[in-house]
């Protein structure tokens, strides 16, 4: 009845202010519509996982419906297909080591988190089952790594430029990640920099880097 009624109240809002078509088409996405195929890439003398194709539609929608019209059920379902990865992932590496395991997200500038109003890849891992988040199979820091400094949009940079662009732009804060096994997540990587850059702080530690989508 509650759906119905949600159902009726959105029809009548989408024709007061119609929704943009990413969020339309995602509404009817399920789990198994997200294209999910690990790959590994080595770039910026990193290795990165990457877990889907951002060419795919269903990918591309759900990243652009979260980054930009923050749309929840993209949340979810970018979480799921996470999860999906992850489980199997951690439960291979606690066989082999003791240290808890930490899912951290590429942290946005103050500047920018305030523009946008929410870290889009912290939303992704606030929407992981409980077990990703209650040390069960890891924990979340969402805090634990701080963009310092504020860098222009990587998009119209060549190779050498993102890198440069985000070079030192990355601090860890205080000592939650010390000892443990750190799983660095950003939502889409092209040559890898972002990426490449966050982990720069985190020399000495354990890291898996992984991105959602490779563009």
């Amino acid at each position: 009845m509650l759906r119905t009624v949600a159902a009726l109240i959105q029809s009548g809002l989408d024709i007061i202010l119609p929704r943009k078509e990413r969020v339309v088409r995602i509404d009817s996405y399920r789990a198994e519509d997200i294209p999910v195929s690990p790959a590994e890439h080595e770039a910026c003398g990193v290795r990165i996982t990457t877990l889907m194709q951002y060419r795919e539609e269903a990918v591309a929608d759900c990243i652009k419906a979260l980054k930009y019209d923050r749309a929840g059920i993209a949340a979810a379902l970018l979480a799921d297909a996470l999860a999906e990865y992850l489980r199997e992932e951690i439960v291979n590496m606690q066989q082999f080591s003791t240290k808890p395991v930490v899912l951290a997200p590429v942290p946005l500038h103050a500047s920018r988190e305030r523009e946008r109003g929410f870290n889009q890849v912290a939303s992704i891992l606030d929407a992981l089952p409980r077990e990703f988040k209650d040390g069960t199979l890891s924990r979340v820091e969402p805090h634990a790594l701080a963009r310092v400094r504020a860098t222009p949009q990587q998009t119209r940079l060549s190779r050498s430029e993102r890198l440069q662009n985000v070079a030192n732009a990355f601090a860890a804060e205080g000592g939650a990640l010390r000892g443990c096994h750190i799983i660095l997540v950003d939502d889409v990587t092209t040559t890898g920099a972002t990426l490449a850059a966050a982990a720069q702080p985190l020399a000495g530690e354990s890291v898996t880097l992984l991105a959602l989508a490779h563009a």
